[in-house]
């Protein structure tokens, strides 16, 4: 890669994927200083790509997940022209993903094979699933020279925080600033078949709170009922701010809290790229699969036979997977990540 290059990638539709794809920016300008990086991606992932110091810019692309629109898409393409990119990396594996660069005339577009994206992508890289099999991999190695085979460390994704914002969020929901903090993130967004029973996280807040924590509850306003029963069973110690910030005001709130406790979800990704210790919990996916990118981290899973199915919801009706992570066994990784001496902010790269 040569000194200087100019790069447009095409983002994933995911927040977990948004933050994991960090890794790669982080790699390429490990690999080079130089690169001039700008991300094509959603309008709500635009703060979020500006909390990353490796993107110069993030260009929306104002289409929801799965939208075709073909002519947004042409158009989009044709304004990038001026902006002479030297190579595109297109991480989704669709063929829209793909048009942009195309419509943009960029030189070299790198992406995957898959669905029949021939002529869209000019650098066509081969897709193995045993050997990429984890997403932040299938990211990082559409940012290695075509022919090296081998797998680089994985880079942690690592967000900027803005203290003075927290701070004023904590004023204006009137949140205590002399009390030890766990985060709790009982929702996630791909289905129930991911999230730990409503009635396990109001028993793991009252538990929390017995132990002088104050407990915040975080995510969308469809997790707001979620957080309420939380609430109504652990008190007053308890603050519901789901639906009630945005996805950086989120992260800035994480990164106050001392541990986080999360379903497999967006939110568990970006508590792990701001440094808060998380303790994740693992239903119908795969920790091997969408690790959180970080040492500070306790996983929670029983890979059992069926697991990990990957599905939205049980296919077999008993979502043993999550049932049978009891309220004591979070409770201890809840303890044990506050009996842990304080940690340096990073430390390097990792091989997940």
């Amino acid at each position: 890669m040569s000194s200087g290059e100019k790069l447009l990638i095409v983002g994933p539709s995911w927040v977990g994927d948004m933050v994991m794809a960090q890794s790669l920016y982080r790699l390429l300008k490990q690999r080079d200083t130089g690169v001039d990086i700008h991300v094509v991606a959603p309008g709500w992932s635009l703060p979020l790509l500006a909390r990353m110091p490796e993107v110069a810019s993030g260009i929306e692309l104002p289409l929801g997940h799965g939208d075709l629109r073909l002519g947004v898409r042409r158009a989009l393409g044709k304004r990038l022209r001026g902006a002479r990119f030297d190579r595109a990396i297109v991480l989704p594996r669709s063929l829209k993903a793909a048009l942009v660069p195309f419509f943009a005339r960029i030189p070299i577009r790198t992406g995957y094979r898959g669905e029949w994206r021939y002529g869209l992508i000019n650098d066509m890289r081969p897709f193995d699933p045993a050997r990429l099999d984890q997403t932040v991999l299938r990211f990082l190695a559409l940012g290695q020279p075509k022919n090296e085979r081998d797998l680089p460390a994985v880079p942690e994704p690592a967000l900027s925080v803005d203290v003075r914002a927290a701070d004023a969020l904590m004023e204006r929901f009137e949140l205590p600033r002399n009390a030890e903090v766990a985060a709790l993130m009982p929702g996630a967004e791909y289905g129930p078949a991911k999230r730990w029973p409503v009635a396990y996280y109001a028993e793991l807040a009252a538990r929390l709170v017995g132990d002088g924590m104050d407990v915040w509850v975080l995510g969308s306003a469809n997790e707001s009922p979620l957080a309420e029963q939380i609430r109504g069973h652990a008190g007053a110690r308890v603050f519901n701010l789901c639906g009630r910030t945005s996805l950086t005001e989120a992260a800035d709130l994480l990164a106050k809290a001392s541990v986080a406790v999360s379903n497999d979800s967006g939110l568990m990704h970006v508590a792990a790229a701001v440094g808060t210790h998380v303790v994740a919990i693992y239903g119908s996916s795969s920790p091997s699969f969408t690790p959180a990118l970080t040492r500070r981290k306790t996983v929670l899973y029983r890979a059992l036979s069926c697991s990990p199915c990957f599905a939205r919801e049980c296919p077999l009706k008993h979502l043993n997977c999550l049932n049978g992570i009891g309220v004591d066994a979070v409770v201890d990784a809840v303890r044990a990540a506050r009996a842990r001496p304080p940690q340096p902010a990073r430390q390097g790269d990792a091989p997940w």
